[in-house]
C-alpha cells in the first residue's frame, strides 16, 4: 500500500515538473517571439514605460502621436514646474483612449487629462499591427481585457492576445539581434511618453483634404467620448480636448465645429492649435521632420511653451519645481533628453 502510495507521488511529481517545464518553455519562446519593437516601429514599445514611472503626475496626455510627437514634457516642467506624462501609442483608437485613462486612473489621480480628438475619426476598429502597439503592452487587468474587446476586428482571435505565442509563432524567419539583445529588459524609447525626432523636412505642397460623404463622428466614437468623460468628472479630473498642430492627417472644418460643440455641451476645454499657429511660432519649414505630419523636436518645445501657459494659466496648475524628490527625478530626465537631442544631432552629422 505504501509502496503504491510513493509511486503515485513520484508519478505526481514528474506530471507537475514536466507541466512547469513546458510552461517556462513557451514562456520564454513567447518573449523571443513577440516584437521587441527597438530598433524598429519604436512607438510599438511605448505604452508599458509607464510602468516603470512614479505616478504623480498633475497632467496625463491620452491619445495618438499628434501627442506624443508633438509636446515635450521636459519643457512643461523646466518653464512651468508642471509634471505631466504622455500615455501614447500609433494610431490610438478612442477606446483604446478610454481604456487606457481608465487603467491610469487606478495608479493615480491626475489634475487634468488631455484628449487628442483626431481620434474620433474613427468609429470602428482598425488594423491588427496598430493595436497590438497599444495593447501588447498593457499590463493585464480588467481594462486591458476590455480594450482588446473594443478593438478585435471580425477576423482576430481573443485568445492571440492573451498568448502572444499564438500569434507569433511563425515569427522565427523575422528574427533578429534585437530579439535577443532585448529579450529580457529593453531601452527607453521616450521621454516621459515623447517620442523625439531633431531632423527637418519642410511642409511643401500639403495636400487638401478629399471631399467625405459624411462627416458626422460615429456614435461609437462619441459613446466612448462620453465614457471618458464622465470617468473624469466622476474622478474628479478635468478633461481638456485638442487637436495638434500637425498639417495632415485632414482636420475638417466639420470635424471641429463637431468638437466644438461637444466642448461647449458639456463645459469643456477644446483647443484647435492649428487656428494659432503662428501665435505659436510654428515654421512648417524648419519645425517638423516629417513634412508636416509630425513637429520635430523645435516645433515640440515652441507648442509645449505655448500649452503650458494655458495649462497654468487656464488650468490653473502650480509649479511644483521646489520638490525635492520631483526636482530630483527631473535632473535625470533632463540629462537624459539632452544626451537623446546630442546623439540625434550627432548622427546627423555623421550622416552629413
Amino acid at each position: 500500500m505504501k509502496k503504491r502510495k510513493r509511486q503515485r507521488m513520484k508519478t505526481a511529481v514528474r506530471i507537475i515538473l514536466t507541466i512547469l517545464v513546458l510552461v517556462v518553455i513557451l514562456y520564454l519562446l513567447q518573449r523571443l517571439l513577440m516584437p521587441k519593437y527597438m530598433d524598429d516601429v519604436m512607438e510599438g514599445g511605448m505604452v508599458q514605460e509607464y510602468y516603470d514611472e512614479e505616478k504623480d503626475h498633475d497632467v496625463i496626455f491620452i491619445g495618438d502621436c499628434e501627442l506624443y510627437e508633438n509636446i515635450s514634457p521636459a519643457v512643461l516642467w523646466e518653464e512651468y514646474g508642471i509634471n505631466s506624462y504622455i500615455r501614447g501609442s500609433a494610431q490610438q483608437l478612442v477606446w483604446q483612449s478610454y481604456y487606457l485613462l481608465e487603467e491610469t486612473l487606478r495608479y493615480e489621480k491626475p489634475d487634468v487629462v488631455v484628449f487628442s480628438v483626431l481620434a474620433m475619426e474613427f468609429n470602428e476598429p482598425q488594423q491588427e499591427a496598430y493595436n497590438r502597439m497599444t495593447l501588447d503592452g498593457m499590463r493585464w487587468s480588467g481594462s486591458k481585457i476590455g480594450c482588446i474587446l473594443a478593438s478585435m476586428r471580425e477576423d482576430e482571435q481573443f485568445m492571440e492576445y492573451v498568448f502572444p505565442l499564438l500569434r507569433y509563432h511563425s515569427r522565427w524567419s523575422q528574427l533578429t539581434r534585437e530579439d535577443f539583445r532585448y529579450f529580457w529588459e529593453k531601452d527607453k524609447v521616450t521621454h516621459n511618453g515623447y517620442y523625439m525626432r531633431v531632423d527637418v523636412k519642410p511642409a511643401e505642397n500639403v495636400p487638401e483634404g478629399r471631399i467625405l460623404s459624411d462627416y458626422s463622428f460615429g456614435e461609437n466614437a462619441y459613446a466612448y467620448l462620453d465614457r471618458m468623460r464622465e470617468l473624469c468628472e466622476k474622478s474628479g479630473v478635468e478633461l481638456v480636448l485638442v487637436k495638434a498642430p500637425s498639417l495632415h492627417p485632414y482636420w475638417y472644418e466639420e470635424w471641429d465645429e463637431q468638437m466644438q460643440d461637444y466642448a461647449r455641451e458639456h463645459q469643456l476645454k477644446y483647443y484647435n492649435f492649428l487656428d494659432v499657429k503662428e501665435e505659436i511660432g510654428l515654421d512648417y519649414t524648419t519645425d517638423t521632420y516629417d513634412a508636416g505630419l509630425h513637429l520635430n523636436l523645435s516645433g515640440a518645445e515652441k507648442l509645449s511653451r505655448y500649452f503650458g501657459k494655458i495649462l497654468a494659466e487656464e488650468c490653473g496648475l502650480e509649479s511644483r519645481r521646489g520638490e525635492e524628490a520631483l526636482e530630483a527625478a527631473w535632473e535625470e530626465k533632463l540629462a537624459a533628453y539632452q544626451a537623446e537631442i546630442d546623439r540625434q544631432l550627432q548622427e546627423l552629422e555623421n550622416k552629413n
